[in-house]
């Protein structure tokens, strides 16, 4: 077999396969979170969340919501130095992100069924 025919077998396997992928792939919500970051972050929002009557003042008297909180899990980074990760039950993880101008820092528990917010921290006020 020339060179010529085992490229053009090798592609059209490859286009084939391409859509092949793309047909069961298309209208799931998949997504390729392989660092540590990403599946941590992604982890916690797949909880339910549960947020204290501290946390919820705190927010409020910044003019923030729980809308904050959740845009820090979607594009916030997981300070791992800072975090308790050894613990049996729930972990601790710090997760630090912008919003709305604001520096939020958030300790968050991730147990097995939920994710509970248990302090914020916010600088860089307007």
């Amino acid at each position: 077999m020339k060179l010529i025919q085992r490229v053009a077998w090798y592609s059209g396997g490859f286009i084939v396969g391409i859509i092949v992928l793309m047909f069961f792939l298309s209208g799931k919500k998949t997504s390729c979170d392989y660092g540590p970051n990403a599946r941590t972050l992604k982890n916690i929002r797949s909880k339910e969340m549960k947020i204290s009557e501290d946390v919820r003042q705190m927010l409020s008297d910044h003019d923030l919501d729980s809308t904050a909180i959740l845009e820090v899990f979607l594009k916030g980074d997981v300070l791992f130095s800072e975090s308790n990760t050894s613990m049996d039950s729930c972990k601790v993880y710090v997760v630090k992100g912008l919003t709305k101008g604001k520096e939020l820092k958030v300790f968050v528990s991730n147990c097995n069924k939920d994710a509970k917010v248990s302090e914020v921290i916010i600088t860089g006020q307007d």
